[in-house]
């Protein structure tokens, strides 16, 4: 089974990846990739949505005679990341009500 995704908490996992260190593209969506089904193709649209919204910025860095596009939060974005981390608690709460223990009306 696999839910459906918003577009929210596809930005809230780039940004809690890079939160944690700049990373360049691929690294990026196979680490996404891990907890959500998403292609490249779906992906980079993500990261140029949050670099117009200033949540992230990018710079180019040579490996192997190639430059890698890295990708960096702003602390714009890290202060939208923790709205996201309230944002999911609230939402993860409210679902574990229903799956978890059941809604009577509450």
């Amino acid at each position: 089974m696999s839910f459906q995704l918003g577009s929210a908490i596809l930005d809230a996992c780039v940004l809690a990846i890079l939160s944690k260190e700049d990373t360049y593209g691929y690294i990026l969506t196979q680490q996404v990739k891990e907890v959500v089904e998403i292609s490249e193709s779906t992906l980079y649209p993500v990261l140029r949505r949050l670099q117009k919204n200033e949540f992230l910025i990018t710079y180019d860095k040579a490996f192997q005679g190639r430059n890698r596009r890295y990708y960096r939060i702003t602390d714009k974005g890290k202060s939208q990341y923790k709205e996201y981390l309230i944002m999911w608690k609230d939402y993860k709460k409210s679902i574990d009500k229903i799956l978890l223990g059941g809604c009577k009306g509450e």
